[in-house]
């Protein structure tokens, strides 16, 4: 049953924690995110059923995490731009040893502290971040809504298939509040004890002594990233059966080229929108089949090429002339995205 409620996106996330299972998060206080952390110390301490450790910094509770997630417990953690930065560590740790580590990545604008409020500059941080091979799952919200049915798949795709899983969000979808219909939603993966009491200790090798003996655990967990590959990917489709034009964006600059779209179809122009939901790993055949009859395909992030250049990896060989429009670290309103179409 939906009930409608009046929810900022970081609250959002709070409430798909819980309702995915998750028994502890692990955070240090940083801007666009500090609310996700506040709002789930708020739940623990007046329901008494979760438990949390605000760190010392962002390493920290990156470890946090992997030692809760070794002992079978759903954790978390939630940061931004600096954060991030300094979380690559246990993520690279955990994209090696295959624990399901669960991040929400609230994107500010660099470099540093830079700015606050909104970003897609942390794309290449979250895919293909530490010393590793970007076997990571990325998500990229476009809606408060979606902050909080992300935030339950996240936590189920870790766990399933045992790979770091990031969603990424930013501080205007954070902060904003909206009205909705919300179908609360259980998580579907149980978590088990990955350290657990055998007669044989369980052994995590994080250290070889040679190139062959890493290079064969590295073989495995990508074979099984690319067979867990077609389970995983995710993206929306938007009036893309007889586009002349298509547009291809994620997270907020895709909510505001929905708007777009809309509006240059009353004006008799065929444009559609192909947003990936997953951006690692990427719906390569459906951006393919999105982007087959298209003459002209434009490309619009609010970073510089970080998103076009995954699609455009994707789309090698298109005969239709790709256009990069990027605004790093800046917002792309609806009008905008308008005006570049009918340029």
């Amino acid at each position: 049953m939906k009930e409608r409620i009046l929810i900022t996106g970081n609250d959002a996330v709070v409430l798909g924690a819980i309702d995915a299972g998750a028994k502890v998060m692990f955070g240090y206080p940083i801007t666009p995110s500090c609310e996700i952390l506040n709002g789930w110390i708020l739940n623990a301490e007046r329901e008494g059923k979760t438990d949390y450790l605000q760190t010392e910094d962002e390493i920290a509770a990156g470890f946090g995490v992997i030692g809760a997630v070794l002992g079978g417990a759903k954790a978390f953690t939630a940061t931004a731009g600096p954060g991030h930065i300094l979380m690559q560590d246990p993520l690279a740790m955990a994209e090696n040893l295959r624990l399901p580590f669960v991040g929400i990545m609230m994107q500010r604008g660099g470099p540093s502290t830079g700015t606050v409020n909104f970003s897609q500059q942390e794309v290449n941080l979250a895919a293909f971040g530490g010393n590793g091979d970007g076997l990571r799952i990325v998500y990229s919200a476009s809606s408060v809504e979606e902050m909080y049915h992300l935030t339950i798949r996240a936590f189920d795709s870790a766990w399933k298939h045992r790979f770091p899983t990031i969603l990424l969000g930013d501080g205007y979808l954070g902060k904003m509040w909206s009205s909705i219909e919300l179908k609360r939603a259980r998580s579907k993966v149980e978590a088990t004890p990955i350290l657990e009491e055998k007669t044989i200790s369980t052994n995590l090798r994080n250290c070889y002594s040679s190139e062959e003996s890493l290079g064969l655990v590295l073989d495995k967990n990508i074979s099984d990233w690319r067979k867990s590959a077609p389970t995983i990917i995710d993206s929306e489709s938007i009036r893309t059966n007889d586009a002349d034009i298509l547009i291809v964006a994620h997270g907020l600059v895709a909510a505001a080229a929905k708007d777009s779209v809309e509006i240059l179809r009353k004006e008799g122009k065929k444009v559609g929108l192909f947003r990936p939901i997953t951006l690692n790993p990427i719906d390569s055949d459906g951006l393919k089949s999105a982007a087959a009859k298209v003459k002209k395909i434009y490309i619009f992030e609010s970073s510089l090429n970080q998103f076009c250049r995954i699609v455009k990896y994707e789309l090698a060989g298109q005969k239709a002339n790709i256009l990069e429009r990027t605004k790093p670290a800046q917002g792309f309103t609806a009008d905008e995205i308008i005006s570049e179409i009918r340029k």
